[in-house]
């Protein structure tokens, strides 16, 4: 295992480095260097690599979400509340219905299949998202009217929007079952609890890093520990909330 982990970062970076000097995104190489080493081409990756692919999409998500998080400045998300808002919704919602209107006629798609597709479409990928407008952050573009901060936390909802879609759409094909509006009040149900527990957590985190003396280092450690322990607890109760 420690062979396959040394040859995705090493490899990956590397890559990642050729592709920015080409001026192209280094994600794109990096995704490609995965693809090469894979099971469906070199075969080079230990087999409990893939066995935890799941598990390792998951750590990344978390960084990526919680480097976005320590990016924001609560000042900067006053601004840009209700069009943030907005920015969870609308884009998504605009993009499956395109997908349901043009599917049919110019794919020749069920209209079912056809929001199916529009929800694939419509979800965006922190892992792009993230980087991009940390950069554009740093380089002060936009930072003036918050755009960067408003597509940010417009992002992390947007995805939690597309899933529930997804899964209803799914559902309805593979079971022949009717839409659920329930399904649709998961949204904010999953939203509101997500922010009294990220609040009442953070309370607590500034609290004890106040009391006491800790690393930056280990603040990020506790800080990911935390969300992997949600991602846990989520797991378990997903049968009831």
């Amino acid at each position: 295992m420690l062979t396959s982990i040394a040859l995705i970062i090493l490899l990956g970076l590397f890559i990642g480095s050729i592709f920015t000097k080409l001026k192209l995104p280094s994600l794109v190489g990096m995704i490609l260097i995965g693809i090469i080493l894979g099971p469906h081409m070199l075969n080079l990756l230990d087999s409990s690599i893939i066995g935890i692919s799941y598990e390792l999409r998951q750590i990344a998500l978390v960084i990526i979400l919680t480097r976005a998080g320590l990016a924001l400045d609560i000042k900067d998300l006053k601004k840009v509340g209700i069009p943030a808002i907005l920015m969870c919704f609308i884009p998504a919602t605009l993009e499956i219905l395109g997908f349901i209107i043009l599917g049919p006629k110019l794919l020749n798609l069920p209209i079912l299949d056809s929001a199916i597709l529009g929800t694939v479409i419509a979800a965006v990928s922190p892992a792009v998202i993230v980087p991009r407008m940390l950069k554009l952050m740093e380089e002060g573009y936009g930072t003036n009217k918050s755009i960067p901060q408003l597509i940010l936390a417009g992002a992390s909802v947007d995805d939690i929007f597309v899933i529930v879609l997804f899964t209803s759409f799914t559902s309805i094909a593979t079971t022949g079952s009717n839409f659920s509006i329930s399904s649709i009040i998961k949204i904010p149900i999953s939203i509101i609890i997500g922010i009294i527990l990220g609040i009442l957590t953070g309370i607590v985190l500034v609290y004890l890093f106040k009391k006491i003396h800790i690393r930056d280092s280990i603040k990020i450690l506790i800080i990911l520990s935390v969300s992997f322990l949600f991602i846990t607890v989520e797991d378990l109760l997903k049968g009831f909330i």
